[in-house]
């Protein structure tokens, strides 16, 4: 297997200085482009050893096709991928490196978001969904540590790509150690594995983060952090409280959205991300009315880019 720690350089060309984080499918690094002088995120991916010779060429055939289709995505809401390929048992991609906090290090910090934030962010995500959903993509593992926001509002959807890859045979949700993490934002189908999840399961996940941004708490969430269960049988069986039991008030009609999400059926859903997007368009934040001068934003402020499309931080 080939050894990866820092200072390991891929290809001849991308160095990995540091890890940014270790997940279920492998390690994230801060990298530098040693050919274009630029910092990338590499993400890598080790074959289980023991994998039989078949098992490994229908992995690595689709690693190729679902990094082609990742790089070919073309949307301000996920992350671009610039390279991939394979070095041994290693398998790489190189990805653009977004700068600013995660959508967890933003609750984290914040608990909840009012409703155009909440707003801004789901519609950000939709936007990006509807991209890669055109490209045959499915995301299948949306969650806070999934999204990213930059400095300037954006909203970028990481790891398109690699965790359909990851999942292809099937569910994996629990296999590394049962982490409560992997399901918070699960739909049912991608839980049971029927029926075949398709672009309707990310929403079911929009959804989930939706009711958390709302509410400052995942539809579902566990007794224990090691105990599972409880969350699967909220999104198999369960009915999360209206926002209104928690003591947070929202428009009739985003409550409506909000359970059209949620729903068991992938079929009882909105069709399509931009059908989403669209459902979403009333409650998007919008430029004051006869303002004036720069705005006052915050380090990540997620309705930035529907107050002030891409315009310059301000302090």
């Amino acid at each position: 297997m080939h050894a990866v720690r820092e200072g390991t350089v891929l290809k001849d060309r991308y160095r990995l200085d540091h890890a940014l984080g270790r997940g279920s499918m492998g390690r994230v690094w801060q990298g530098l482009d040693l050919h274009l002088r630029r910092p990338v995120a590499v993400k890598t991916i080790a074959l289980d050893s023991a994998a039989d010779a078949e098992g490994r060429e229908r992995f690595q055939r689709r690693f190729e096709r679902e990094a082609r289709a990742a790089a070919a995505l073309d949307s301000a809401n996920v992350a671009t991928v610039h390279d991939a390929d394979i070095t041994g048992e290693l398998h790489w991609l190189v990805m653009q490196l977004v700068e600013g906090a995660t959508l967890g290090t933003v609750l984290a910090e914040r608990e909840r978001l009012d409703t155009a934030s909440a707003v801004a962010v789901a519609a950000q995500i939709s936007s990006g969904l509807a991209a890669a959903h055109a490209a045959g993509l499915i995301h299948r593992d949306l969650k806070p540590e999934n999204i990213m926001i930059r400095r300037d509002g954006v909203v970028k959807i990481l790891d398109f790509g690699l965790v359909k890859l990851m999942s292809d045979d099937g569910p994996r949700l629990t296999s590394t150690g049962g982490q409560v993490g992997n399901l918070l934002y699960a739909s049912p189908e991608l839980i049971t594995g029927h029926p075949a999840p398709d672009g309707r399961s990310d929403l079911y996940s929009v959804g989930c983060l939706l009711h958390h941004l709302l509410s400052g708490v995942p539809p579902f969430p566990p007794l224990r952090a090691d105990q599972p269960l409880a969350v699967i049988r909220g999104h198999l069986d369960g009915a999360p409280p209206p926002l209104a039991e928690l003591g947070i008030e929202v428009p009739a009609e985003l409550q409506a959205l909000l359970s059209a999400l949620l729903a068991k059926a992938p079929g009882a859903r909105p069709g399509s991300a931009a059908e989403v997007y669209d459902a979403l368009r009333p409650w998007l934040p919008g430029s004051a009315a006869g303002s004036s001068g720069p705005r006052a934003f915050g380090a990540e402020d997620p309705r930035r880019p529907f107050v002030l499309p891409q315009g310059p931080c301000w302090a």
